[in-house]
């Protein structure tokens, strides 16, 4: 069976640095931090105050206000997403098959707040299990694509990818093949959060994750350098229409780029920390390449998972040399979480866009808030540091892992 070539054709951000993918450009090129004290609740008992939160965004700007009621935050910051990228590809919803469109997306966690708010008020009751009726359909993780299927219509695949971090590039790669074989013309894909939450600050801090920079929040996330400390909680989504090339170019749709392959792996090592000389990282990079038919010669840029944790970003880096040998030294190697902070589930999503409109445009994005060497990464590595480089890219790669040692891989290539 000759697999069918899939293209991108549309694409959706919501983010800390910008609320449309245009926006989300212009704020990565020219370094901008998404990180401040946190609005949502009094941190003052926290060990961190802050995140990267959205800015300026009202989701009854987009949405109608009886409706978004019933969402939770990351469902209508999907909602926002899908329907930006769905715009941008130019779908004409009257004439396309919609039994052949299917919305494959990816959230790590789902619906914290509304889990959160529920239970409280629980708490503050006299015990009396009233409960809104509307709990369990805001806070399933699979809600999110049955919203934007059921706005549209669409009535292919539908259901959410959950691997922590890596949802969303599993739910590409995901779609990726369900287009490849035929099942769907089309497929909107993405991920979406919205974990800035008592609960889910409190939880990372828990466990350590989190940086404590409270002095400095906008320098917080700090990829790669000898100082970083933990990652910054971000919020968001971001959304890609894929489809079939014949489908695109017959219909003359604008193609962003070519998805080339992806690949997926395991650690197989222990719940949350990286095994320590990347080898599921390793497994994931050569999957991806050889799912893709390409060289690691080929390889022009890769957006890193890059989280600013002590662990994580060496042992990535590891992999990357151990990957791609000599050649590593030519890539453009960045971390956008540096701007954005860490999107969970939605990170994949959002740091693949970045990947295909540095193909566009031919700039890559900094790795910004870099002020000190660690000595257990190769000098010699290009990371992109603290400013956008001019870089004619025409293969990309975006890697993303997860909690519970989930890999996901993702590669671009500009359209011949």
């Amino acid at each position: 069976m000759e697999l069918k070539r899939v293209v991108v054709t549309g694409l959706g951000a919501l983010t800390p640095i910008g609320n449309t993918k245009d926006e989300y450009w212009e704020g990565l090129i020219s370094g901008k931090s998404g990180a401040a004290p946190i609005t949502y609740y009094d941190t003052e008992k926290f060990k961190t105050k802050f995140a990267c939160e959205l800015k300026n965004f009202n989701a009854t700007d987009f949405l109608d206000r009886k409706e978004a009621r019933k969402m939770d935050k990351f469902a209508q910051y999907a909602m926002v997403a899908a329907d930006e990228a769905i715009e941008d590809a130019k779908l004409n919803l009257e004439e396309v098959n919609k039994l052949r469109v299917g919305v494959i997306w990816g959230a790590g966690i789902g619906g914290l707040e509304t889990f959160q708010q529920e239970v409280l008020n629980f708490a503050d009751g006299d015990g009396s299990p009233r409960f809104n009726p509307f709990f369990i359909p805001k806070m399933i993780a699979d809600i999110a694509p049955a919203n934007i299927s059921i706005k549209h219509g669409f009535m292919g695949p539908n259901y959410t990818t959950v691997s922590a971090c890596a949802s969303s590039a599993n739910a590409i790669f995901d779609a990726l093949n369900s287009i490849r074989l035929g099942h769907c013309d089309v497929v909107v894909t993405g991920g979406s959060e919205a974990a800035v939450t008592i609960a889910g600050m409190g939880g990372f801090n828990a466990m350590h994750a989190l940086s404590t920079r409270n002095e400095s929040p906008e320098t917080a996330s700090r990829p790669f350098d000898g100082t970083r400390d933990g990652f910054v909680l971000g919020e968001g989504a971001g959304a890609l229409v894929l489809e079939d090339y014949e489908h695109a170019k017959a219909r003359g749709a604008k193609i962003y780029a070519e998805v080339a392959g992806g690949g997926l792996s395991s650690d197989a090592y222990h719940m949350t920390a990286p095994h320590p000389e990347g080898i599921g990282v390793i497994a994931v990079m050569k999957n991806c390449l050889e799912n893709a038919g390409l060289k690691p010669e080929d390889v022009d840029h890769i957006n890193t998972h890059g989280t600013s944790t002590p662990l994580g970003d060496v042992a990535e880096l590891k992999a990357i040399s151990n990957v791609f040998g000599e050649h590593a030294k030519n890539i453009n190697i960045n971390s956008t979480k540096s701007m954005t902070g860490h999107l969970l589930g939605a990170a994949g999503a959002i740091e693949a866009i970045s990947v295909i409109l540095a193909m566009e445009h031919g700039v890559v994005p900094p790795t910004i808030n870099h002020t000190t060497v660690d000595e257990n990464i190769d000098p010699e590595l290009n990371l992109t540091l603290n400013k956008a480089q001019k870089r004619d890219v025409k293969v990309a790669m975006s890697n993303t892992f997860g909690f519970g040692g989930h890999n996901a891989c993702v590669v671009f290539k500009k359209i011949n």
